[in-house]
Order: structure tokens, then sequence, then C-alpha cells
């Protein structure tokens, strides 16, 4: 059975690696600072996971491959902001160059044969008393099969 965790500590870390900003998995991002842990300044992505489906070719381990759903959200001030950092998400999750995935989704004891955005919202603001935030959400679909 292909387990979630590692597979979401495989795509935060591509999503930072990616975007250059910091990912939370399921809460705001943290960053160490001289004084301790702070939550990161805008923008940041939040990942989270959602319901997944399992599928695999002998009968008897339906748990072979594994479809696990995730949420990302660009978290920003602006609109132009959080836009920008989406397109970086789409582009390290989902992106390609000359056949290959631009970049790699490294999973222990595990690898990804498929990835793909199945839903963008797009930049939505909202008005809380610390000021004007801005979300853009996408959710993807990364497909594992235990490594080879």
């Amino acid at each position: 059975m292909i387990a979630r965790l590692p597979v979401t500590r495989a795509l935060a870390a591509l999503v930072e690696h990616a975007t250059g900003r910091p990912c939370g998995i399921g809460e705001l991002p943290r960053v160490q600072r001289r004084t301790g842990w702070e939550v990161a300044s805008i923008p940041y992505t939040i990942l989270d996971s959602l319901p997944a489906e399992f599928t695999g070719p002998p009968l008897w381990d339906w748990h072979a491959d594994a479809a696990w759903s995730y949420q990302i959200t660009s978290v920003g001030e602006r609109v132009d902001q959080v836009e920008w950092l989406a397109d970086r998400v789409r582009v390290g999750v989902v992106g390609r160059s000359d056949g290959c995935w631009s970049h790699d989704l490294r999973i222990p004891e595990g690898r990804a044969i498929d990835r793909e955005l199945t839903y963008e919202a797009g930049g939505e603001p909202s008005v809380s008393a610390s000021g004007a935030i801005v979300s853009y959400v996408q959710r993807f679909t990364i497909t594992v099969t235990p490594a080879a």
C-alpha cells in the first residue's frame, strides 16, 4: 500500500521548491526566525489533503496504486500576487518540459505515474480585521504506484 504522508510531504517540498515560498501542510506555514517559529509572511501556500481513490491490477491487492487528491491554496494580499503564486504552483506540479515533468516529485518507496490539475477556482478576495486577503484554490490528483 502506498502511504499518504510521504506523498504529502514530497508535494509540499515540490511546491516550496517551485514557488520559492513556504507551504504549510494543513495549516499556516511557519518559518524559523532568531526569536523562534513564526507564521510565514505572505505570499504562501497551504496544502490540504482531500479524499482519495485506490486502484490496481491484481484483484487481491486493491491498494496497489493510489490517487491522492490535494488542494493547494495560494494566499496573498493582492490578486496579481496570488495569480503569480498559483502560476508557479501549476507549473511546479503539472508543468512539463521536453516530455518530462518540470519538477521531480521524490516519493520514498513510490513513484508518481500521473499528476493532474482537476480544479482551479481562481482568486477570491476577502477582508478580515487585519486587512485584505486573497486566496487562489487549485486541486491536484497525484497517482502513485509502489517503487519497482
